[in-house]
């Protein structure tokens, strides 16, 4: 067996079991929160201003679907990416030695089972929006498919699962019947015109590993400076565009009072700015401002469509 097929199977210089840190950080918990308000959200705009005790614990437990897949997800990337992350970050548990590529893998596989069987549970709507996550998710990261290497690609598949399917998850969650409603999609659309450029903010500080492991994503492709032109605009075209999709769509498919979400495009051309004013610097740190910003804009975005649904017309 060579040297990296033994790493890949056994871990390097694994000296223990692994403790629940390590679990932690193989998952990511601070990316977990998106998803779950995400699919939160999309249940609560589903309840509208009528929602249950009931109804509002079904959309908790959709939201912990979701986190729980994103979780997977994060599993799913470090076994795949782990010879990036020996050059990128070393210190996460399989580069490290903390946990083996087959714990790292049963870890993953049970975080996808535990999602189908609570998707399972809500209902076969919501199950199915669960499934078609989970593919999205894998073939990210996995071979053949690997949209991770292909630019743009890349963004747009993490974009479905993590902007359109958490909304319309949440909705179908309460309103399976009612899926093909268009108020879901619509506010689905924002949030994954947002993601598709907001995804590439985690990339800056992983060229080097990138480049030699051959994900092409759109920093790697175009560069620090260019990448940042490209990305910056989705940081407030999708806030400024509100007003004019909700006058499209009309009060019967999107709320009026969504356009007071326009004003998000303040924090968005902020973090824009963060990026653009030094592109090199995403380079320097694993964690840029922008990447928390684009984090909390996120979940601002998700959390603000519910508060306007749960309000009284």
């Amino acid at each position: 067996m060579s040297t990296e097929a033994a790493a890949r199977t056994e871990g390097p210089g694994l000296k223990s079991a692994p403790k629940i840190k390590d679990y932690l950080d193989l998952a990511r918990p601070f990316t977990l929160l998106a998803p779950f308000f995400g699919t939160l959200a999309g249940a609560l705009i589903a309840c509208g201003d009528m929602g249950s005790y009931e109804l509002i614990l079904k959309g908790v437990l959709a939201g912990i679907t979701g986190s729980l897949l994103n979780a997977a997800s994060n599993a799913i990337n470090q076994y795949y990416d782990l010879k990036i992350d020996a050059i990128n970050k070393p210190d996460r548990p399989l580069p490290s030695g903390r946990m083996t590529v087959p714990q790292a893998m049963t870890f993953a596989w049970i975080l996808y089972a535990v999602s189908v069987i609570l998707g399972f549970l809500v209902n076969p709507y919501f199950l199915i929006v669960v499934l078609i996550s989970a593919a999205f998710t894998w073939g990210y990261s996995a071979p053949p498919i690997r949209f991770k290497n292909n630019g743009i690609f890349a963004n747009i598949a993490m974009a479905v699962p993590r902007g359109y399917l958490m909304i319309v998850g949440g909705w179908v969650a309460i309103r399976p019947e009612d899926w093909a409603n268009p108020t879901p999609w619509l506010i689905g659309t924002i949030i994954f015109l947002f993601v598709v450029g907001a995804a590439s903010t985690k990339d800056f500080a992983d060229v080097k590993g990138d480049k030699e492991g051959g994900a092409f994503t759109v920093v790697v492709v175009y560069g620090y400076k260019k990448a940042a032109w490209i990305i910056a605009p989705f940081f407030v075209i999708p806030y400024l565009a509100l007003p004019i999709i909700a006058l499209i769509a009309g009060p019967e498919n999107l709320r009026p009072q969504a356009m007071w979400l326009s004003i998000l495009a303040l924090w968005g051309a902020y973090t824009a700015w963060l990026i653009l004013r030094d592109p090199d610097s995403l380079a320097l740190e694993g964690n840029h401002p922008s990447w928390k910003h684009m984090y909390m804009l996120m979940m601002a975005t998700q959390l603000g469509f519910a508060v306007i649904y749960a309000l009284p017309q």
